[in-house]
């Protein structure tokens, strides 16, 4: 069968719709910051709604079809890149981001939370485009598809496909028998979370704009914050309770969820999850120890600074308290490894997964095995019950890809005149949604400064990076395009 065009352009629609519908939130904080100036930020949510309802309505039809897997792989991928299409009219009317490449990087960074920047001034910057700059990410973070997803069924349009092609992670665990109502049930928590982080930095001192806006990018994990010193600038107070909410948005949301309605024996006996907090106790410990000995014995603040880069790098959330490549190389090396983990399947940081690397090193551990006893059937287990074949080839192809797209990505950046290091830093936060790398994009730099092209090829590997690689690479196949 051929692909559905109709219905990928009607999805895309609605996803305007709802883009003209956060954008719209922003318009009380441009009324309250900026009331001799909304222009901009009224025309681009009127150009947005209404290219999204005119999409929608041209394309409607009376019958009820299934999205099928093609049309969700088209669906997805287009659905950021129309996301940010529109996204970047705030940025270009308002005149905060003058050049169309940079608009387009500071936006698809955005949504996809990797927090790389090119602007060098946020003071300069509007709030209401602040706080739109926020709302990408927050947008981003959980994903879009998935608030679709909530509302398709309502449209007749069945969702499954989309869920399974945006959700981070290896597979999408049901909460609910109808996917809508899973969809809904993570967006509660996220929402949720999202409101207790909002509070608690009232409370400790942020003003309610800034508290709202970070609350908006800790949990998206997406690191964009309304300082240039980013979170250096806040009390140790406030980046203890940043650090905390980084972590739990790096943790599984399906797995919070349990842990809220009390199951709290499925969270404890979770080895992704045990291995996601010891790694992060265990590094943060190791890192906390050489710095203290390099600095000026300020333990806490040794730990503190520590534990704050570790949860950011390993989430790919990319707030900075402390310029980690300035503390030594060995730490700086440490920091660059942490970019290739990624937090918890099913959370909203990006990278490549705690579990991917769990399952392989036991797949590989048990090759050692297969190899003395060639004939057993010696499966990969996770959480006590055996691994699927096909799941286990999934994410060796996946690390495997992953690793040949940074190896590529790196070389291509050093032909646009990168140094090698910046060219590794820059793939290897890109690709995993991190923001902050090492070089010269360091936590103490941006991204401003970089030829066109290479922040469009960064901004590809983004995309890439956000929606689990196979999502975007298979698009590339001919296959894809086949009738069949």
């Amino acid at each position: 069968m051929s692909i559905n065009y109709r219905i990928v352009v009607n999805v895309l629609g609605l996803l305007l719709l709802f883009n003209g519908f956060f954008m719209t939130l922003c318009l009380p904080v441009s009324v309250y910051f900026n009331p001799d100036d909304i222009v901009p930020m009224a025309f681009s949510i009127a150009v947005t709604f209404g290219t999204g309802m005119a999409a929608w309505v041209l394309t409607r039809s009376s019958e009820k079809p299934n999205i099928r897997k093609r049309e969700g792989f088209l669906i997805v991928s287009f659905g950021w890149l129309v996301m940010s299409l529109s996204g970047v009219l705030p940025y270009i009317m308002s005149g905060s981001v003058v050049s169309f490449t940079d608009a387009f990087f500071e936006t698809l960074s955005g949504y996809t939370t990797t927090g790389a920047s090119i602007i060098t001034d946020l003071t300069i910057i509007p709030k209401d485009i602040l706080f739109w700059r926020s709302m990408t990410q927050w947008i981003g973070g959980m994903g879009i598809i998935v608030l679709a997803v909530a509302i398709l069924p309502i449209l007749g349009i069945g969702g499954m496909q989309l869920f399974g092609a945006e959700s981070p992670g290896l597979k999408t665990d049901k909460l609910a028998p109808k996917i809508r109502d899973t969809a809904k049930r993570l967006w509660l928590v996220y929402v949720g979370l999202t409101f207790a982080e909002f509070v608690l930095l009232k409370i400790a001192g942020m003003s309610w704009f800034d508290a709202m806006n970070h609350a908006l990018t800790t949990m998206a994990t997406g690191g964009f914050s309304t300082f240039n010193t980013s979170a250096a600038e806040f009390s140790p107070a406030i980046q203890y309770i940043i650090t905390l909410f980084m972590f739990l948005a790096g943790t599984s949301f399906t797995l919070m969820y349990l842990g809220l309605v009390g199951n709290f024996k499925k969270v404890l006996q979770n080895e992704e999850f045990k291995f996601y907090a010891g790694i992060t106790i265990v590094v943060t410990l190791g890192v906390a120890l050489v710095v203290a000995s390099v600095s000026d014995g300020d333990f806490e603040k040794a730990f503190r600074d520590s534990l704050f880069q570790v949860v950011s790098v390993i989430t790919s959330t990319g707030f900075v308290s402390a310029d980690y490549t300035s503390w030594t190389p060995f730490i700086t090396m440490v920091f660059f490894i942490l970019m290739f983990f990624g937090g918890s399947a099913g959370s909203t940081a990006g990278g490549v997964k705690i579990v991917r690397h769990i399952i392989l090193v036991k797949n590989s551990i048990l090759e050692l095995k297969r190899q003395l006893h060639p004939s057993a059937i010696i499966p990969v287990r996770l959480n006590g019950r055996a691994v699927d074949p096909s799941i286990t080839y999934n994410v060796v192809a996946f690390i495997m890809t992953y690793i040949i797209i940074f190896a590529f990505g790196s070389v291509i950046m050093t032909m646009f005149g990168v140094d090698l290091l910046t060219a590794m830093g820059s793939v290897a936060t890109s690709l995993g949604n991190i923001g902050p790398g090492i070089g010269s994009v360091g936590p103490v730099d941006n991204f401003a400064w970089l030829p066109s092209g290479a922040k469009w090829f960064l901004a590809i590997l983004m995309l890439i990076g956000r929606l689990e690689l196979f999502t975007v690479l298979i698009l590339f196949t001919p296959y894809f395009w086949r009738r069949h």
